[in-house]
């Protein structure tokens, strides 16, 4: 017997003749995760297999794959030959030694002697008599015992199936660029927008010294959290305080979030389209703040040329930090550092902005805005995530 790590994948099942573009990306995405660790990768028709790794790297392994995008489950399985006293062997040792249990065979070799229905009672009475503290539960079974024969001569048994991230992989519905920020809702965004095969990239806008540097490096943790299951990110560190408070200036207060909102949407397009990305994605949801109402998000979506994806516009504020919780970001995102600065937020913002109103009110920046634009694009820092 041989311990490994059985993967399978879920929605790629669906995608007919392109499935292997899915599966190729998948494939890459596993590797790219795994790097590091010493292990050996091989493909069992709709079947991946971790083998002759350290017996100490497991756990790693396992965590690490559980954030990979595109794959269903997995399980810490035996490898055996197709053969039924092997077969029975190795089921009779994985089963556990007290409670309700039943078989479930998976007969992919169509040459094995009996079929799954047949293999699966033989087991089960096989397992049964091996231990008298078990009883068999089609229905209600506390663990069943999982044997799947393979067409090339070998069979995996295993007992549990580990979550993983499902979705689609990483990479294979091109490019975004992610507006992120400080609280919770942009990185689980991020997340919502990668577990559908978008690669994204990011863009922070830091205001110092009305923001400080423990702001900026929250954004740093939280891009660096959600790269653990969206891959690496590019994130983009615009500086924004002179077209604030040049805007703070020029222009009417209820106003200014609609106005810098437009700002950075322009500024973060120009940034996309650098790095070849096909639309900006933001973690706006419908009502939430005043700049997220629908005529808010109208008014902003005017001075945009890519596509703007906002993959939690109909969320509950709950489900927002119920998804944040269970991908490690909330902690970081409640943390008392503020990205934008309150004397920039007006005290009765606009909710219902009028297109040509606010256009109006921008032409009163027209003296240099393009200038310091064009400045905060060209110091963007950029950091590897």
């Amino acid at each position: 017997m041989d311990r490994v790590i059985l993967l399978r994948y879920g929605e790629i099942h669906l995608k007919g003749k392109n499935k292997k573009f899915f599966e190729d990306k998948l494939i890459g995405n596993i590797k790219q995760k795994l790097d590091g660790l010493d292990y050996r990768f091989s493909y069992k028709r709709s079947r991946y297999v971790i083998s002759d790794y350290r017996p100490e790297t497991e756990n790693e392994i396992i965590e690490r794959l559980r954030k990979v995008f595109g794959l269903h489950s997995l399980s810490v399985a035996e490898s055996t030959k197709t053969d039924l006293e092997a077969i029975t062997e190795t089921a009779v040792a994985l089963s556990k030694k007290s409670g309700k249990f039943r078989v479930s065979v998976n007969r992919a070799d169509k040459t094995f002697p009996m079929n799954s229905v047949e293999t699966a009672k033989y087991l089960g009475g096989k397992i049964l008599n091996s231990n008298p503290n078990l009883t068999v539960d089609l229905f209600e079974p506390d663990f069943v015992v999982n044997v799947d024969i393979r067409e090339d001569g070998g069979t995996f048994i295993y007992t549990d199936k580990i979550a993983c991230a499902n979705g689609m992989p990483v990479g294979c519905a091109g490019k975004g660029l992610l507006m992120l920020s400080g609280g919770i809702d942009s990185p689980v965004a991020g997340y919502m927008i990668s577990k559908r095969g978008v690669w994204i990239d990011a863009v922070y806008f830091h205001a110092p010294p009305y923001t400080s540097e423990r702001a900026k490096q929250k954004v740093v943790d939280l891009a660096k959290q959600v790269a653990k299951y969206a891959g690496p990110i590019k994130l983009n560190v615009v500086n924004f305080t002179d077209i604030q408070l040049y805007i703070y200036e020029q222009c009417p207060h209820e106003e200014l979030t609609i106005i810098m909102r437009r700002y950075m949407m322009k500024i973060a397009e120009e940034l996309a389209k650098k790095d070849d990305c096909l639309g900006l994605i933001t973690g706006e949801s419908i009502g939430q703040v005043a700049s997220q109402t629908v005529h808010s998000l109208a008014v902003t979506n005017a001075v945009c040329t890519l596509p703007v994806f906002r993959p939690l516009i109909g969320f509950d504020k709950q489900d927002i930090v119920d998804i944040s919780l269970k991908i490690g970001t909330y902690e970081t995102s409640i943390e008392p550092y503020e990205d934008c600065c309150t004397i920039f937020v007006a005290k009765h913002p606009v909710t219902k902005p009028v297109l040509h109103l606010i256009e109006k009110s921008e032409r009163n920046l027209e003296e240099k805005i393009d200038a310091l634009v064009k400045e905060a694009i060209d110091t963007v820092e950029v950091i590897r995530c």
